[in-house]
């Protein structure tokens, strides 16, 4: 999202407030953010809201801010990576679907080269009605991105059909649409995140402290770089990213089936998931009562995933989160998995923190021995070598 430029179509409906939020997330990210307003968008958020956060002028009208330089909603729609219309109400939806051109908003979006993205938003009965769902179905039909609306209470005070999507569900959108055309587009890959739960009983688990953060980073920048992105999620309370195909998973053998049929038809397998090495080998159907007696439960050994999950041509990448003998203990690793690159780590540092400290063990190589930084900066260095290996994969040059 850094330097990207956004257009950012505003029309009139209550719902315009909420893109306020949304700017905010664009402006953090690094992007410059263009604003193009309906006369009845003015009504409800004053473009100077916008010019004070994006510190760039409000476009109003077609025949503003015609220059040497900028030649107004041309130079605008040329110079954006992504149009963004949100709140798109119905009259705006209908002006798009039937390639009306009599604002500011609507030039722009007929000038756009670039992607366009509307987040519908208005009342459940005029979302409903069959006029606004075949110009729907046209702007789709064109390649236009619709976004929502989500269900929930509306203006009115009904509950339906109609709610602005959340800016940041907007927000993970717009990087999904941007990172199409990445150095991973057309390439699938299977992520896994999160600790696995080794049930007892109906209630008791056995588990770890693993997050997810640094698995659900992963699935982020492989969005970010174009990936048909598979994420196995154990438990965890994050959001997935906007963009990947989440399934939720339970224990080390729910996992196990599911990367093995995720894998099916992947290019590359990121196992970052925490998953149990020991199961309890009688599960009770009943809680188990505590009495004076000590309780000894009997483990099984679980599957070991990603040395057992081969295909051929297909990268694997792996995590070995250790507490002594890191070095050691991650070469035998890659040996034994089978792995094109394992990240190691202290598991005492980087479970349950933002940050990570990691070292990269590949085939042939000393270690590399990485800064610590956050975990999304890791997951794109990660993602960065996924590149490296899909390059060297192509030309059959080898590791």
């Amino acid at each position: 999202m850094n330097g990207k430029r956004i257009l950012l179509g505003v029309s009139g409906g209550i719902a315009a407030y909420k893109v306020i939020e949304l700017v905010r997330m664009l402006r953090q990210a690094g992007s410059r953010i263009d604003v193009v307003m309906t006369a009845a968008a003015e009504q409800f958020v004053t473009p100077l809201t916008f010019e004070t956060l994006t510190r760039q002028p409000v476009r109003r009208d077609v025949f503003q801010q015609w220059t040497e330089a900028e030649a107004g909603h041309v130079t605008l729609a040329e110079k954006a990576d992504i149009m963004v219309i949100a709140p798109a109400t119905a009259n705006t939806l209908a002006k798009l679907a039937h390639g009306l051109a009599d604002d500011m908003l609507t030039v722009s979006a007929l000038a756009c080269p670039s992607p366009v993205l509307v987040a519908p938003a208005m009342d459940h009965h005029m979302y409903l009605n069959s006029a606004t769902q075949a110009n729907l179905e046209t702007l789709r039909s064109r390649g236009i991105h619709v976004v929502g609306p989500d269900q929930g209470e509306l203006a009115s005070g009904i509950i339906g059909q109609g709610r602005l999507v959340a800016p940041d569900h907007l927000f993970g959108s717009i990087r999904s649409i941007l990172g199409q055309s990445g150095p991973l587009a057309g390439k699938h890959v299977v992520v896994s995140a999160g600790a696995t739960r080794e049930p007892l009983d109906p209630i008791r688990f056995i588990s770890n402290r693993s997050s997810g953060r640094m698995g659900y980073a992963i699935a982020q920048a492989l969005v970010d770089a174009g990936a048909r992105t598979s994420l196995i999620s154990a438990a965890t309370h994050l959001d997935p990213p906007v963009g990947a195909t989440v399934e939720q998973v339970e224990s080390a053998a729910d996992m196990h089936k599911a990367v093995t049929e995720a894998a099916t038809d992947a290019d590359a397998l990121i196992m970052s998931a925490a998953v149990g090495d020991y199961a309890a080998r009688e599960v009770s159907a009943e809680k188990v009562k505590k009495d004076d007696d000590d309780l000894t439960i009997e483990l099984t050994r679980t599957v070991d995933i990603l040395a057992t999950t081969e295909r051929p041509g297909l990268i694997k990448i792996g995590f070995a989160a250790e507490t002594a003998n890191l070095t050691e203990y991650a070469k035998a690793k890659l040996v034994s998995k089978g792995v094109q690159l394992l990240i190691a780590n202290d598991a005492r540092q980087a479970m349950g923190s933002d940050d990570n400290q990691a070292f990269f063990f590949r085939p042939g190589h000393e270690p590399e021995e990485l800064p610590l930084m956050s975990k999304h900066d890791l997951a794109r260095r990660i993602v960065d070598e996924l590149v490296r290996l899909v390059e060297i994969r192509s030309t059959g040059e080898g590791n």
